[in-house]
């Protein structure tokens, strides 16, 4: 980690955190309303200020080129996770991050197993990957509709007793060996509470411009809310690690979970600490051989490097001092894939 903004979003994020090997009981720890810690009037700028700390990971994570990261999001209906999806990534350069997300498998999916189509859309090296609902269904939504399991056309001892305990222990191995291929695996819960549920769907069906995102689907599903707070309780206490931990977000407030993800994810790329490469001796010599050419080129009257001369600070006497014949910030450290801003600082109360 590069500098203290690290530690303090990693004290931030530390109470979302579920700690591997943890039993959790989803509504007795984790409160859908809590604030953590923040207040409204702050919440944009605090998202600003998250936004532009990932574009600058963004880019390092990038230009280094070694690293990948997916980000697992999970929730249920009305959760909040394509906005949260929009308003965390809106400052980040769109070639370096892909958003995949998951519907009812085809015929095709169902051919082949479980963790297939989720393999498929994994990040590359450099790249942000996220999951709009992800592997994890295959133990919320296929256990609670035991008739999903069925027409994955298993064998029989294979969707037998211990089911989901053994697949919560094939998810984990697959993220272990994900991590240990440089693939850095954050996984977040979107925690909404039935009673804010219950008025997002209203507001979906009062609004014109919002029934599209509501379906009749939605309410049968909501039947089922006990059960499937138990599938969620089971997942994080089962497959919560070291190497891939879960994170349980307040969703009940959407600021407080956009803020939030924003630095659940600014931890995990800080916490790799991607670098921008150094070229070698060779590479910089034909840099500055490049460079002197094109400082040759320069029109009559015009600075060899107008760059350079930009930020070449005044000498003692006031003049401007002379033209830099070092590379200056272009030595490589600077020249990562993607363009994004630098030094903004990632703050909360």
């Amino acid at each position: 980690m590069s500098d203290d903004r690290a530690a303090r979003v990693a004290e931030f994020v530390a109470p979302l955190r579920v700690a591997p090997g943890a039993r959790v009981d989803l509504a007795r720890d984790f409160d859908p309303s809590w604030k953590a810690g923040l207040r409204k009037r702050d919440a944009a700028e605090l998202l600003r200020s998250g936004v532009a700390l990932l574009a600058e990971y963004q880019e390092r994570l990038a230009a280094q080129d070694t690293y990948g990261v997916l980000l697992c999001l999970q929730a249920l209906d009305a959760g909040g996770k394509d906005g949260t999806i929009r308003h965390v990534m809106s400052g980040v350069n769109p070639q370096g991050v892909r958003v995949s997300s998951f519907k009812v498998p085809s015929a095709e999916e169902l051919d082949h197993d479980y963790l297939w189509r989720y393999a498929r859309r994994l990040p590359r090296r450099g790249e942000i990957a996220i999951f709009n609902r992800s592997h994890y269904e295959e133990v919320l939504v296929v256990r609670v509709h035991p008739e999903n399991l069925v027409r994955q056309r298993l064998p029989e001892r294979a969707r037998g007793p211990g089911v989901w305990d053994r697949r919560h222990r094939e998810i984990n191995e697959w993220e272990h060996y994900l991590t240990d291929n440089g693939f850095k695996v954050v996984k977040v819960f979107l925690n909404l509470s039935r009673e804010e549920q219950r008025v997002r769907f209203l507001k979906r069906i009062d609004l014109p411009e919002k029934n599209w995102k509501f379906s009749a689907s939605d309410v049968r599903e909501r039947r089922h809310w006990d059960e499937y707070q138990r599938a969620f309780s089971e997942m994080l206490s089962a497959t919560s690690t070291e190497w891939a931990p879960w994170y349980v977000v307040p969703a009940d407030r959407k600021w407080v979970a956009r803020v939030c993800t924003s630095a659940v994810l600014a931890h995990t790329l800080m916490d790799i600490d991607p670098r921008y490469p150094d070229v070698g001796e060779e590479a910089r010599r034909e840099l500055l051989a490049a460079r002197e050419d094109l400082e040759r080129e320069a029109p009559t009257g015009a600075a060899a490097d107008p760059y350079a001369a930009r930020h070449t600070p005044a000498d003692p006497a006031g003049a401007a001092g002379p033209e830099r014949r070092d590379g200056g910030e272009h030595g490589g450290r600077r020249g990562g894939k993607h363009g994004a801003k630098h030094g903004a600082k990632h703050g909360r109360r």
